[in-house]
């Protein structure tokens, strides 16, 4: 299975101790050089964790595409949308509510954070979503009341 994430996922699950469900959940995940360097730019959540040989650095090809992308979504979300469709993805992890739009656009398969989360539910490894979806607010990751609302009721976790 191949896996494309963007940069906002990995800091994310960093941010609450549960960026090892992306290692349960995958045997592998491409990170294209602009969400590498976004993630090293600053010793902040992630800044370690990218550097094991689980996250794959992987150039891009088509940088006209990435230049096309960048007049709607930032470098990183523009290459991981690129590197998905060269590597012809499995799945995208992306959370940006614009570049997940480009994607599926794109005809990617996305999930972001909170379906990362919920992949994990499903597979055991961990027993209720809400608990880190309330972590992940307290560090500043936003999601409307509304999608949140239905994000819970979906894991029946109202």
């Amino acid at each position: 299975m191949i896996i494309v994430s963007n940069t906002t996922p990995i800091i994310a699950l960093s941010s609450i101790n549960q960026i090892h469900l992306l290692k349960d959940l995958f045997t592998k995940i491409y990170l294209p050089e602009a969400v590498y360097r976004e993630i090293k730019s600053k010793k902040r959540y992630g800044f370690l964790e990218v550097e094991s040989d689980f996250f794959i650095i992987q150039s891009i090809q088509g940088q006209k595409y990435v230049n096309f992308l960048l007049n709607d979504i930032d470098e990183g979300e523009a290459e991981a949308i690129t590197l998905a469709t060269e590597l012809n993805a499995d799945l995208l992890i992306i959370d940006e509510r614009i570049g997940f739009k480009v994607a599926t656009g794109q005809n990617l398969t996305c999930t972001g954070t909170l379906g990362v989360l919920s992949m994990a539910k499903k597979k055991g490894f961990i027993k209720n979503v809400k608990p880190f979806v309330n972590e992940l607010q307290t560090k500043g990751l936003w999601y409307s009341e509304n999608f949140l609302q239905s994000f819970l009721k979906q894991e029946n976790e109202t």
